[in-house]
C-alpha cells in the first residue's frame, strides 16, 4: 500500500503545483498588462498628430460595463439569486466612491509616473486602518501600524526625490506634480473607504461575491455614464477612439483584463488563501514598476531605489511573519492593494 500512497501523493502535488503556476501567471499577466494600459492610454500620444487621451471616466465606464456584463453572466448560468440583497442605495454609495478612487487614478497619471503611483498604492494600508477602525471598530497590532509606517515611509521618499528626467506630458511646473499627489491621496482615501464599505456588507447581510460585483459595477456604468453626459465628454470620447482605433483597441483590452484578473484573484485567494496572494501581488508591483522602467524609459534615482527596498522589504517581511505566526488569525489582514479586494472592478 505504501507505492499507491506515494504515488498518489505524487500526484496530488503534482497537481497543485499546476494549480500554482494557473494563479500565479493568471494574476501576473492580467494585471501587468493592465498595469502597462493604462499608462500608456494616459501618458502615450495617439496618432500623427500626437493627441492624448484625456477622459478618463470614459475608462471607468467601459470597465465597469464589461465587468457588470461578466458578473451578470456569472450569477445567471450558477442560477444565484440575481435580486439586491441590500437596500439599492448601498451598492451606489460604494459605486460613487469607487468612481471617485479609479478616476483619481487614472488622472493622477497625467502628473505621476506609474512606478510612483504603483509605490503610493503601496502606502493605503494607513486609510484602510483609519476606515476600518471608524467604520467596523476593527483593532491591529503594534507591528502593523509600524509596517504601515514603514510603507508610507518609502513611499513617500519615492515621490519626494524623483529623477530630474522623467517628465509628464501633462507636467507644466512643478504645481501639477503636486496635484498629481494630491490625486493620489484622494485616490488612497476613497480606496479605503469602498473597501471597508464593501466589507461591511459582506458581513452585514451575508451576499455573494457576483452579487455586490454586478450590483455595484452596474450603479458605477450608470453613475459614470451620467458623469460623461453632464460634463460634455461622451461625445468626444466616443470621437477620439473612433479617429484612433488602436486606443479603442487598448481600451477593451484593458476592460478585458481587468474583468479577467478578478477571476484568478478570487481563485488564488480560495485555494492558496490571502498570505500567498499578497506574497503574490507584492511580487506583482515590483514587476509592474520594473517593466514601466523598462519600457517607457523612466529614471529612477537613488533615493527612489532605497524607498523602493523599504516598501517592499516591509510588505514581504509582513507576509513572511504571519506565514510563522502560530495564530495567523489573530491579526487583521491588511490589504496589499487595490486588486486585494476582488469585489472591484477596478485592478
Amino acid at each position: 500500500m505504501a507505492e499507491p500512497d506515494s504515488v498518489n501523493e505524487a500526484k496530488e502535488k503534482k497537481k497543485k503545483l499546476w494549480k500554482a503556476v494557473f494563479a500565479i501567471s493568471g494574476i501576473m499577466i492580467t494585471l501587468v498588462i493592465y498595469g502597462l494600459l493604462q499608462e500608456k492610454i494616459m501618458r502615450v500620444p495617439y496618432g500623427l498628430k500626437k493627441e492624448y487621451f484625456k477622459h478618463s471616466l470614459f475608462l471607468v465606464f467601459c470597465n465597469r460595463l464589461t465587468t457588470s456584463a461578466v458578473s451578470a453572466a456569472a450569477l445567471l448560468a450558477s442560477k444565484k439569486v440575481l435580486d439586491p440583497v441590500a437596500p439599492v442605495y448601498k451598492y451606489c454609495l460604494i459605486s460613487v466612491t469607487n468612481i471617485l478612487t479609479t478616476t483619481c487614478q487614472y488622472e493622477a497619471l497625467k502628473y505621476v509616473s506609474f512606478p510612483v503611483q504603483t509605490l503610493a498604492k503601496c502606502a493605503k494600508m494607513i486609510p484602510v486602518m483609519v476606515w476600518g477602525t471608524l467604520i467596523m471598530q476593527k483593532k491591529y497590532r503594534g507591528f502593523d501600524y509600524l509596517v504601515a509606517f514603514l510603507v508610507t515611509l518609502g513611499c513617500s521618499v519615492f515621490i519626494l526625490f524623483p529623477a530630474g528626467d522623467d517628465i509628464s506630458p501633462y507636467n507644466k511646473g512643478r504645481e501639477n506634480t503636486v496635484w498629481g499627489v494630491s490625486l493620489m491621496v484622494g485616490y488612497l482615501g476613497f480606496d479605503g473607504f469602498t473597501s471597508t464599505f464593501q466589507d461591511k456588507l459582506f458581513k452585514g447581510y451575508n451576499m455573494e461575491i457576483h452579487n455586490q460585483i454586478f450590483y455595484t459595477t452596474i450603479c458605477s456604468s450608470i453613475l459614470s455614464f451620467t458623469g460623461l453626459i453632464l460634463q460634455g465628454h461622451l461625445l468626444p470620447a466616443v470621437d477620439f477612439v473612433s479617429r484612433h482605433r488602436d486606443c479603442l483597441f487598448d481600451i477593451a483590452l484593458l476592460s478585458t483584463v481587468a474583468t479577467a484578473s478578478q477571476f484568478f484573484i478570487s481563485y488564488t485567494i480560495r485555494t492558496f488563501g490571502a498570505l500567498t496572494f499578497a506574497a503574490i501581488m507584492t511580487t506583482r508591483q515590483l514587476v509592474s514598476i520594473m517593466l514601466s522602467c523598462i519600457w517607457f524609459s523612466h529614471p529612477l534615482s537613488w533615493e527612489q531605489c532605497i524607498g523602493s527596498v523599504i516598501v517592499f522589504g516591509s510588505l514581504y517581511a509582513k507576509t513572511l511573519l504571519k506565514k510563522r505566526s502560530e495564530n495567523p488569525q489573530a491579526a487583521q489582514e491588511l490589504p496589499q492593494d487595490e486588486e486585494a479586494q476582488p469585489l472591484k472592478g477596478n485592478p
